[in-house]
């Protein structure tokens, strides 16, 4: 049976609901994208609290990763580790990913622009991780020999329970009802970034009815969406609906 979960998805992937749903279980611990301190030191890219979050995390990737495949706290059945894929730098040894079950939430790379850009003043194809992430599935079903479980958020939010029940079922972990329901507001388990970008989920109570949304931003940023296209297509036909919809 799973008991390390790491789930990787690029921002504003509907990651932190999926982090909520786990949390609910009551059986499961959650950990909020552990590497983000490690990654705004190294890189230096301003992102907003960057202070704080540099603070509230170590910064040593080898001592990250190494806690991530340990014990898990409170000696729960499971742990859920939410992951962010540009987060994984170039230089972090990959070893310590083969104590863990990998899963990837993806969505469609102009639902996921339109929403970074209203948080960021500059965007970069590298920050929205659609290649990153490609290269960490390749990863683990290529040097991990695992079968990467991808779950599309349009599809989760259109059928969660079902979505929930297959993803659980993949990893031998039982469904539970109470996945679909949390109570709102913020989380002692909600990194300290959380009121810069959790606004939106902080108000639910589960996962929101999918909605039709208008892909606003600008149009020099285009070509992010034509550049993250074929990474986002490769996931999607291995999602776990594989045998529902179609890319659009």
């Amino acid at each position: 049976m799973t008991s390390h979960i790491a789930m990787w998805s690029g921002p504003r992937t509907i990651s932190t609901a999926m982090m909520r749903a786990w949390e609910s279980r009551g059986d499961c611990v959650v950990t909020d994208e552990p590497l983000y301190a490690h990654y705004l030191d190294h890189t230096q890219i301003q992102h907003p609290g960057f202070e704080e979050v540099v603070r509230s995390q170590s910064t040593s990737w080898q001592e990250v990763t190494q806690s991530l495949c340990g014990p898990i706290p409170g000696q729960q059945p499971f742990w859920y580790q939410k992951h962010m894929t540009h987060h994984l730098l170039d230089h972090i040894d990959r070893a310590w990913m083969s104590h863990l079950r990998h899963c990837f939430l993806i969505r469609h790379p102009r639902e996921v622009l339109a929403s970074y850009a209203r948080r960021r003043e500059s965007v970069t194809v590298e920050d929205l991780g659609f290649q990153q992430q490609a290269e960490i599935f390749q990863f683990v079903r290529d040097e991990l020999g695992q079968i990467p479980l991808v779950v599309d958020s349009r599809e989760l939010l259109q059928q969660p329970s079902v979505v929930l029940r297959k993803l659980c079922s993949a990893l031998g972990i039982p469904f539970m009802e109470s996945m679909l329901h949390w109570e709102s507001g913020l989380r002692v388990t909600d990194g300290v970034w959380a009121k810069h970008w959790y606004d939106s989920v902080v108000q639910t109570t589960g996962f929101e009815p999918y909605r039709e949304r208008l892909f606003e931003y600008p149009d020099e940023y285009e070509p992010f969406v034509q550049e993250a296209m074929p990474y986002y297509q490769t996931l999607f036909t291995e999602r776990v609906l594989s045998d529902d919809s179609s890319v659009q």
